[in-house]
């Protein structure tokens, strides 16, 4: 069947094999994330035009093919600063960028830190946390809710962000750190305007033997935020899935998934 009528076909079919074919194009990212990877490319693998497949993939994930390819080259860009010995260049090239100074832009952009300081809060047990925060002031606007937790149970903190796109990347605006037993947030000092509220935690489940412990991901709607005004919004906690894009912003509790995050050390 060809791309085109694989499409014609699936608009009549929006649920699995929409599903099915943006999976294969992520699972082609993971694989592929250090070569040139094209919009083709991606269309190709999902067996969809390249007009449908962006269509359906942002509807599918919340955001394009691009910005979730660069979220997980990102990822991995993180994983080897804290795992290896390599240079920042090294790194740049091996995660699929040409320039390491579109690279090290782009990090510090995602990430909140420069890809050396990442590495060097990374290495220092909780020195790239979140600082405490900030207090209720007179300006901007607050939203609160509850972190529902549908059966999963957080190994420690659970952070919550507002965030200027749907990609969890950066320094959110306001955020707030839910301790073990706390369920209700309060983000404080939030600008007017849209916003996206995410959460995200370790799952405190044993993880099985040679595996990673999963991340724990929760995605609010759009918020719109007005000064001085309030908005409840409850948010579930759920396993983070293959549609999910990594969490990028820098927080060593959640990069350091292994037995080394008990010993208090990444």
């Amino acid at each position: 069947m060809s791309s085109a009528s694989w499409s014609a076909y699936a608009d009549t079919r929006p649920g699995a094999l929409v599903q099915d074919a943006v999976r294969r194009a992520i699972e082609t990212m993971w694989k592929h994330y250090g070569e040139p990877v094209s919009l083709s490319d991606l269309a190709d693998a999902a067996i969809l035009s390249r007009f449908y497949f962006s269509r359906v993939f942002r509807q599918v994930t919340g955001t394009s093919p691009g910005r979730f390819l660069s979220a997980v080259r990102l990822h991995q860009a993180k994983e080897l600063l804290r795992e290896s010995e390599l240079s920042v260049t090294g790194i740049s090239y091996q995660v699929g960028y040409n320039s390491p100074g579109t690279f090290t832009s782009r990090f510090t952009r995602s990430v909140g830190l420069s890809p050396t300081r990442y590495r060097d809060h990374a290495r220092l047990a909780d020195s790239g946390s979140l600082p405490r925060p900030p207090r209720p002031g007179p300006h901007g606007g607050t939203v609160v809710g509850t972190v529902l937790r549908a059966g999963v149970v957080p190994l420690r903190n659970v952070y919550v962000g507002a965030f200027t796109s749907s990609v969890p990347e950066g320094r959110p605006v306001a955020w707030d750190v839910l301790g073990p037993g706390r369920r209700r947030f309060q983000l404080h000092g939030v600008p007017d305007g849209t916003w996206h509220i995410r959460v995200a935690g370790l799952d405190g489940s044993p993880p099985e033997y040679g595996t990673e412990r999963r991340m724990l991901v929760g995605t609010g709607p759009a918020v719109t935020v007005q000064t001085r005004g309030a908005i409840e919004v409850d948010i579930t906690l759920r396993p983070s899935g293959v549609f999910d894009l990594p969490v990028l912003f820098a927080l060593p509790e959640l990069d350091c998934r292994d037995q080394r995050l008990m010993a208090g050390a990444c």
